[in-house]
């Protein structure tokens, strides 16, 4: 039997000679316990996997594709024979063009200042040179497509909305890219960007393109304010004449309709007393004729009594006497009558 060192009177054992006696068997049992703990917790941790909200997750066994998965806690085999690829389907992307957004910061957006003017910078149809800024807005529709039909689908897009923008900012003019044809054109641009994505089975949906920003160079943008500043001023004198003339012509043709209608009405009136007057004489005529004495001393009557109101005073003046002597007062004698008729009293 084999002395054990803790029987030894003389001492303590000696840890030297402890380890050289139970060596020989450690390393045998941790050599198999070790790789097969590790293993165990591969498998474990290779066994499931998470996908966040707003992603799917496209399982892959052996390079085919098995399953798409929805957001949550999913398992799969471990060991690397399933292999997870997330993809960001339910959030909406966005690729900048002609400038970057560097971030937030007191609730104010940041953008760099880096020069972007190479995809900005675009020449229109009359042959001038403007800066548009664009985003363009999309979702990944189909994540099997956007991962394994084209090798870099968000680069392919980036190239494709350059193209499609330039093509159609290049068919406008340039009046009319800055002013009103902003929402046509970006309204153009998304279907054409999507016709071409469609054929290339991408999986991408184009929500929107937006103009963000459509201005001339900076080399010529005070020229080009003051083309702008004179075609405004154009348009308001325009618009004023326009507000004049929308005043005066309906004024002037009622005025022109008041003349005619009061013409036409002393045209009637004149021929209507025309036709009285005739009438008057002829029976007048009719009266003379039947009884002629009569008759004209009803009218020697009846123009005195016209007349003679009128005259006022008659006065006549002899050549013997040195004053005036009046020989009727119609004037007075035609007061006092019309004073008695507005009293309602008789004459004596």
């Amino acid at each position: 039997m084999k002395k054990s060192p803790w029987n030894d009177p003389s001492g303590p054992p000696d840890l030297a000679e402890v380890f050289k006696q139970f060596s020989p068997k450690m390393p045998s049992r941790l050599s198999l316990i070790i790789p097969v703990l590790l293993i165990a917790g591969w498998g474990i941790l290779s066994s499931f996997y998470t996908v966040q909200p707003e992603q799917q997750a496209v399982v892959k066994r052996f390079g085919e594709v098995v399953k798409i998965t929805d957001p949550g806690l999913h398992f799969k085999l471990p060991f690397g024979i399933d292999q997870v690829q997330r993809v960001a389907s339910a959030r909406v992307l966005k690729q900048e063009f002609g400038f970057r957004t560097a971030g937030e910061q007191d609730n104010r957006t940041r953008y760099s200042e880096a020069d972007f003017s190479s995809e900005s910078l675009m020449l229109t149809g009359d042959l001038n040179v403007i800066d548009v800024e664009w985003v363009v807005q999309y979702r990944i529709q189909d994540p099997i497509k956007y991962l394994y039909e084209m090798r870099e689908p968000e680069r392919t897009l980036r190239d494709i909305s350059e193209s499609v923008m330039r093509r159609i900012v290049g068919n406008r003019l340039g009046s009319e890219v800055l002013t009103v044809g902003r929402v046509e054109i970006a309204e153009t641009a998304r279907e054409e960007v999507q016709d071409i994505m469609d054929i290339y089975d991408a999986g991408i949906h184009i929500i929107t393109v937006e103009l963000q920003d459509v201005v001339p160079p900076k080399a010529v943008r005070p020229a080009f304010n003051e083309v702008n500043e004179a075609r405004q001023e154009r348009e308001r004198m325009i618009n004023e004449a326009t507000k004049r003339a929308n005043q005066q012509i309906p004024r002037a043709e009622g005025e022109a309709l008041r003349l005619i209608a009061e013409a036409e009405g002393y045209a009637t009136e004149r021929v209507n007393r025309s036709y009285g007057e005739t009438a008057r004489f002829r029976a007048m005529l009719q009266e003379y004729k039947a009884v002629p004495e009569v008759t004209r001393a009803r009218l020697y009557l009846e123009t005195m009594a016209e007349i003679l109101p009128e005259i006022g005073q008659v006065i006549m003046v002899q050549e013997d006497h040195t004053g005036p002597l009046p020989l009727m007062n119609i004037r007075d004698a035609r007061d006092t009558n019309a004073r008695d008729t507005n009293r309602g009293g008789d004459k004596p």
